[in-house]
């Protein structure tokens, strides 16, 4: 975290993704200060942990999470996983509290499928404004997609690459090759190129931290767009802790 945060930001991202069970809120805290660059530049979100849903705990893990990042409040904060004894209401509810506290600018949910996803709208006073899921060219989201732009909602991508999956695909690779791009591009493009996505990439490669951000300069045709659609399956979900996941919507 501290080799690759300063060097991610000098390669000019500006969205740092970190979690309460990540444990390295106070490293971004760290790196942010000690960047130069004014706080008002970089966009941060955490998620608070399961754990921490009851509510005399939530606001103090929020209050945690603020002293560790170094900041006054947190750009966006979710909710890490829908698995827990709490009723949605008061994971919603505190939520609410922590946004009209001022304690942070947005909320939203991670790894909600779609009809958790519309009960927590419902539940809300303040909009949510994204559900983090796992998306890549394997896994359709197209339900959750779907759901959450009916809602008014972003959907962000977490690991698109599939853990490298990506890299192996021929379909990709011609795809790469045409656009002389590399397979990670394409991914990254394909997310951000469906409009109101939001892609998370991840490396610990500084090397590819430019090549990463560099998605901006190439289009997608729609030929390939569908293409990359094409490649979902049945059982290509990777990330699926028991007793934290959600029963999922239908992948294909």
């Amino acid at each position: 975290m501290l080799r690759m945060l300063p060097a991610a930001l000098k390669a000019g991202f500006r969205h740092i993704d970190t979690a309460q069970i990540y444990g390295n809120e106070a490293e971004v805290g760290e790196c942010v200060a000690q960047s130069g660059l004014a706080r008002s530049e970089i966009f941060i979100t955490t998620k608070v942990w399961v754990s921490n849903y009851p509510t005399g705990r939530f606001a103090a893990s929020v209050d945690e999470s603020l002293r560790k990042l170094r900041s006054d409040h947190i750009d966006l904060l979710l909710l890490h996983w829908p698995g827990s004894p709490v009723p949605l209401a008061d994971q919603i509810g505190s939520l609410n509290d922590v946004a009209r506290a001022g304690k942070v600018r947005h909320i939203g949910v991670s790894n909600f499928n779609r009809t958790l996803m519309a009960e927590a709208v419902r539940l809300s006073n303040v909009p949510l404004v994204t559900n983090q899921v796992e998306y890549h060219p394997f896994l359709s989201q197209s339900a959750v997609i779907a759901g959450a732009r009916g809602a008014g909602m972003a959907v962000t991508a977490y690991c698109p690459m599939a853990i490298g999956r990506v890299l192996d695909e021929p379909v990709l690779a011609e795809i790469a090759a045409r656009h002389r791009k590399s397979i990670a591009q394409i991914v990254l493009r394909w997310v951000i190129q469906q409009g109101d996505l939001v892609a998370l990439s991840r490396t610990t490669n500084p090397a590819r931290l430019g090549e990463n951000v560099a998605i901006f300069d190439f289009e997608l045709a729609p030929a390939e767009m569908a293409e990359i659609h094409a490649l979902a399956r049945l059982g290509s979900r990777i990330v699926n802790p028991p007793g934290l996941s959600p029963h999922w919507d239908a992948t294909a």
